[in-house]
């Protein structure tokens, strides 16, 4: 039997009975919430999305759980239609322990691969270059699965939409962006930050389809979207889909959407899909009242019960807090405690002399030949091999599958990392040079860094960001000479590495690659070309949290990392000279960091300098530097230095670049300091 709605759209009635049960589900689950609230019974925030039950009720009887989904703080509906558990999704809201995520994450970064709703974000259209990575490792394993990335109107305004649409038309990937247009960007009305009459036309301009479909009318929006999502199965992908609604409830919060005009809120109210479906049923004699009411009782029952459990979860406890920040809690960096990792088995195969970029391109052959989840990408790391060479064959080598070129958009970059390593692949990101971090920092410190912990250690980013640290060249100027080390080390999740000879440089990369956790690898590129030594052939590891003693000393320890380290030898070849003893320390990686042989060092000379390329003002180097202090104060034979840049940017004049980033004749001079003070 055909039910047809009031636009004339024609759908079968078991299927409109299936859509009209989701919707009840989604009704109780809203209902239940608001009264909740309203009761005092419990508290968190909740961002309704009363009126828009249509579009994942219909979505839910035309894919799986085999499908990826990707939805917004606003998703609750999304959630409860794609199959999250009822009662895992209300603890998890409640920050339970029972909850899908161990109550870590809360509603708004709900991840549950069993039901394929992958990643919740709280960050408006952050959502959009992720979903492109869920499309990519389907694309790329062969596999039929679309990727559906919900976000509201108000999202088409932000950048990283535009890029996502715009990489995924130059990838033709499988994803569905779609708009649920609820007339409403946060308090904002539609018409108050846009000139666009519709938002299903922007597709044109990345070149593929959009389309705009009536998300009220549950008959006209199943048949579109069946139609679509047979065409991104078809491999016809990607499609943009704008769903018109009206949201009837307020951004945040309970009751009436207070913001919108009287005659405006009433007509939306008329046109509410939920009263309206079940009417249809009812006069086309799809189905009866009493079986409505069945239907709506045992949404209203499976939420009570599922409340009920919830409420009677314990609390996500303190216990928790530092686990799932990295895969091993031991990687948390935690005042007192100072972990010695065991120190890299030395290789004893074939060795080839080689430069440091020689030694990054090798790190990726071997990891892409290793795994064939492994795959590199970023701007021009195809045939041009990338700016700097650290690329160069590999896309010859290995197939424009493995290594790939992308659009000039940092944003979707990261994004589409973090979604392929959602779902197991190990993705290599290039991002030209470090001063290109402020453009993606979104997906790198919201997303990859926190989604292991968010997610309750349900999801988790294994993936390598490499960047290029151009300082200590000169005439790079003030934006392509950064070292910007301290904003990742400053965020939980992050691993951060910075190697300074080619053997680490290999080692520690295919360490980072085959990590669990996210890892910024910097690159200097100073050593790119500077640096030059024998590394083996054959895959060899370095762990990350292990130093490096380059060089022994007994009078003052210098502690530093890329290619500062190389300045503390030459310092330290000329100090020796003068009788002053340095010992070099070469940190490797900065997260984890390995204080146990920093403080070994610093307690047989009793001395200490840090040193960095970064401004010394906040930089790095304080964080070590009062770490030595605080654990040997009492030892010390002096204060603990540290000496790193002036603050200030970074010069286009060499005569000011080389004379505000230290070198080893500065490095000399502030060790002298040290070693002559008296107490």
């Amino acid at each position: 039997m055909q039910v047809k709605t009031g636009s004339g759209a024609a759908i079968d009635s078991a299927t409109l009975v299936e859509i009209y049960r989701q919707m009840a589900r989604i009704r109780a689950v809203d209902k239940g919430i608001q009264a909740g609230l309203s009761a005092g019974k419990f508290l968190f925030a909740y961002w309704p999305a009363t009126g828009q039950e249509v579009i994942p009720a219909t979505i839910s009887q035309l894919t799986s759980k085999r499908d990826y989904m990707v939805t917004t703080y606003r998703g609750i509906h999304d959630q409860v239609a794609k199959g999250l558990d009822l009662e895992g999704l209300f603890s998890e809201a409640l920050a339970r322990v029972g909850g899908v995520n161990k109550g870590k994450g809360g509603a708004p970064h709900i991840s549950d691969p069993a039901s394929g709703s992958m990643l919740t974000t709280a960050i408006v259209g952050a959502g959009a270059p992720i979903a492109n990575g869920l499309a990519f490792a389907a694309k790329s394993r062969g596999e039929d699965r679309v990727t559906i990335v919900n976000f509201g109107d108000g999202a088409t305004s932000i950048g990283a939409v535009h890029e996502a649409m715009n990489f995924a038309g130059s990838w033709k990937l499988p994803v569905i962006f779609l708009c649920q247009n609820n007339q409403w960007g946060e308090y904002t009305p539609y018409a108050g930050y846009t000139a666009s009459k519709d938002l299903a036309s922007r597709a044109a301009g990345y070149g593929f389809k959009g389309v705009k479909l009536d998300g009220n009318d549950p008959a006209a929006f199943y048949n579109g979207m069946k139609d679509v999502i047979a065409e991104i199965r078809a491999g016809n992908g990607p499609i943009f889909v704008e769903a018109t609604t009206y949201r009837l409830g307020p951004h945040a919060g309970i009751g009436d959407n207070h913001n919108a005009p009287k005659e405006e809120l009433l007509a939306g109210k008329e046109a509410w899909p939920v009263p309206r479906t079940r009417a249809l049923l009812i006069e086309s004699g799809a189905a009866t009242e009493a079986q409505l009411a069945e239907i709506e009782e045992a949404a209203r029952a499976e939420v009570e019960a599922a409340m009920a459990k919830a409420m009677a979860s314990p609390s996500c406890p303190k216990e928790e807090m530092l686990l799932d920040v990295y895969a091993d809690v031991g990687n948390v960096p935690v005042r007192g405690q100072y972990p010695r990792r065991e120190a890299e088995v030395e290789p004893t195969g074939e060795t080839k002399n080689m430069l440091m970029l020689e030694a990054v391109i090798q790190a990726q052959a071997t990891a892409i030949e290793l795994d064939k989840g492994v795959f590199s990408f970023g701007e021009d790391v195809g045939k041009p091999g990338g700016v700097f060479g650290t690329s160069k064959g590999l896309q010859a080598k290995y197939g424009a599958d493995r290594v790939l070129d992308t659009p000039i958009a940092e944003q979707a970059i990261i994004g589409c990392g973090v979604g392929a390593a959602l779902v197991g692949m190990r993705p290599i990101a290039e991002i030209m040079f470090n001063d290109f971090a402020g453009v993606c920092m979104d997906p790198i410190f919201n997303h990859a860094a926190k989604q292991r912990f968010m997610s309750g250690g349900a999801t988790h980013v294994p993936m390598v960001i490499r960047m290029m640290v151009g300082g200590g060249l000169g005439g790079n100027g003030a934006q392509h000479s950064q070292s910007l080390e301290a904003w990742f080390t400053h965020v939980p999740g992050l691993k951060v590495v910075m190697p300074s000879t080619p053997f680490d440089a290999k080692g520690l990369l295919l360490s980072s690659i085959f990590d669990e956790d996210p890892v910024i690898f910097l690159e200097s590129i100073k050593l790119l070309r500077g640096s030059k030594g024998d590394v083996p052939v054959e895959d060899y590891r370095i762990p990350l949290g292990v130093a490096k003693v380059r060089r022994e000393g007994s009078d003052i320890t210098l502690v530093s990392y890329g290619w500062e380290v190389h300045e503390c030898l030459a310092a330290a070849t000329e100090l020796q000279n003068e009788g002053i003893s340095c010992e070099v320390v070469d940190l490797r990686s900065l997260v984890p960091i390995d204080y146990a042989r920093v403080l070994d060092s610093v307690k047989k000379t009793r001395r200490a300098l840090v040193v960095h390329a970064a401004t010394e003002f906040g930089g790095f180097g304080a964080e070590i530097a009062s770490t030595i202090g605080e654990e040997q104060f009492s030892t010390l034979k002096a204060p603990v230095g540290r000496l790193g840049a002036v603050f200030a940017p970074i010069g286009y004049s060499r005569e000011v670049e080389f004379n505000q980033i230290p070198y080893a004749k500065d490095i000399a001079a502030r060790v002298r300091q040290i070693v002559a003070f008296k107490h």
